[in-house]
């Protein structure tokens, strides 16, 4: 480790006795664990009242998906989706006959606005009463139920941050970083005549890509498409170098594709640092997978975080015409079963 005012100052400690993330230079990863504690304490208990009928959320049934914060070298990038389950309670005003239901919140993520949440309201036993309460639910629920939605999200993107980009030497500490920042990254180099900025590591503005496709195939077809040098060089129609481990390096299409497998979790997720030949060979942006087999086809859901904002259209459009389509035609993963 390098003392202070020496060597490479991205290794610098600046007083910190336990370097973490000097300068704000490694990767760093922080999941969101608290989160069904968070939605707890915002949904659960919320009561909604006027003088047709009182609703009330009695607990979380389920709380499915993650919430992942990265620090790429200074900027926050936020990935978040969750699937979530409510039971409510309510009664007709002047009644005493209690009426049971659940609340359906299928897609909480960073893709959609608050006024973009689908909020899906069921009974337990229909009834002509339990209409009624459902139908107020809804109309005067719903808003209520997304403005603490909108809490949870700022929470994730303000509370469950801090920590994630440290400060600097000679900065004030009390200057906080801004959130989903497109702030330049950048690299600086010591030299013989002192620190000089790497100019081809500047201005380079990054965005979030998240590609929804389905294939009608098991969830483990589908990850073995992606993970067997057989099956790749396959639907690739070319010779594949790669070693589906962790830490395993791929090359695809004549080394126009490289990268690094990140985690593997067969038949569900595969994380990898990924890149095109056309990219600064210092970036990369993370590739997550995830496969979620339904009962007759698999959803597929692929985020890619730090790719270059002037490459987001391209991007979709090759990994359609590289990856999504040949899958579904070279393996009929694209019919009815």
């Amino acid at each position: 480790m390098a003392k202070w005012g020496e060597g490479d100052p991205r290794w610098i400690v600046e007083e910190r006795p336990d370097a973490t993330n000097v300068n704000n230079w490694h990767w760093t990863e922080k999941m969101h664990a608290m989160v069904k504690s968070k939605l707890n304490a915002l949904l659960v208990g919320m009561i909604l009242e006027n003088d047709v009928a009182k609703c009330e959320i009695s607990k979380i049934e389920s709380c499915d998906g993650e919430a992942v914060a990265n620090n790429r070298k200074g900027k926050l990038i936020f990935f978040y989706e969750w699937d979530l389950t409510l039971s409510w309670k309510g009664q007709l005003s002047g009644t005493a006959k209690e009426i049971e239901g659940t609340i359906n919140i299928p897609n909480l993520s960073e893709e959609n606005s608050v006024a973009e949440i689908e909020i899906n309201i069921s009974l337990k036993e229909p009834s002509n009463e339990a209409t009624i309460v459902k139908d107020f639910l809804y109309h005067q629920g719903r808003s209520k139920i997304r403005d603490q939605l909108e809490k949870y999200i700022k929470d994730l993107k303000e509370e469950f941050s801090k920590g994630m980009i440290l400060p600097k030497r000679d900065v004030d500490n009390s200057s906080k970083p801004k959130l989903l920042s497109k702030d330049s990254l950048k690299n600086v180099h010591n030299s013989e005549n002192g620190a000089k900025d790497d100019k081809s590591k500047s201005k380079i503005d990054t965005t979030t890509v998240v590609m929804d496709v389905v294939f009608q195939c098991s969830g483990e077809d589908f990850y073995n498409a992606l993970t067997t040098p057989e099956l790749v060089s396959a639907f690739t129609q070319q010779s594949v170098t790669f070693q589906a481990i962790k830490g395993g390096k791929f090359q695809l299409f004549d080394g126009n594709i490289t990268g690094e497998f990140i985690e593997l979790c067969p038949g569900k997720k595969i994380v990898q640092n990924w890149r095109t030949k056309q990219w600064p060979d210092w970036l990369y942006s993370t590739v997550t997978v995830t496969i979620n087999q339904q009962e007759d086809h698999t959803k597929v859901r692929v985020a890619l975080v730090g790719v270059p904002k002037s490459d987001e259209a391209i991007t979709r459009q090759n990994w359609e015409r590289y990856y999504f389509t040949p899958i579904k035609r070279t393996f009929g993963y694209g019919m009815l079963l």
